[in-house]
């Protein structure tokens, strides 16, 4: 059964074999300005040791806090690993609030499927297991973006309850009710 989970060290060899996916499709270069390439970006040659991965793990987990350090329009974001048992499928950030380019751009919610998984309904529902988590954060409805010719993650974001506002440049932007019904 597949689960949103806090990330962890014990998923080290799946999450660096999604990463070597990821970089297979051309994610981290230089122009992949996504959450999930700059991390690859800044981060791949440490997570090839465990105390770099560690370090990882509790950059992520801290990221949550109100109190951690960021960069100038960097906001405090959850973020979330989605797994089968022991293997990483797909990493989720909700954004603890919205800045104006989060409002034009990058939404509340971000994800990201391994390419071998894709097309199997990981999307659709770690976006739907997500959708709580934002409610207890305060957000309801959530703004989720995509690319205009990203089919796929359109699919996943009207499958889970997006309703279409607007394209704004590139981007689609969907809003998703979060509350409990």
């Amino acid at each position: 059964m597949s689960i949103l989970i806090t990330p962890r060290n014990a998923l080290r060899s799946t999450f660096l074999e999604a990463v070597r996916e990821f970089r297979g499709e051309g994610r981290g270069g230089a122009s992949d300005d996504t959450l999930l390439g700059h991390q690859i970006s800044v981060w791949r040659d440490r997570w090839a040791d465990e105390a770099g991965f560690d370090e990882y793990v509790r950059f992520l987990i801290a990221d949550a806090r109100p109190e951690t350090p960021r960069p100038q329009g960097m906001v405090p974001a959850t973020t979330l690993w989605f797994v089968d048992g022991e293997t990483w499928l797909g990493r989720l950030s909700i954004r603890h609030r919205l800045t104006p380019r989060l409002m034009e751009w990058g939404g509340t919610i971000g994800y990201d499927v391994r390419p071998s998984a894709r097309n199997r309904g990981h999307g659709r529902a770690m976006l739907r297991a997500a959708l709580p988590h934002a409610w207890g954060l305060g957000f309801d409805p959530v703004l989720v973006t995509c690319d205009a010719d990203n089919v796929a993650s359109r699919k996943v974001i009207e499958a889970s309850g997006g309703v279409f506002e607007d394209r704004r440049g590139e981007k689609l932007r969907y809003w998703i009710p979060t509350s409990p019904s």
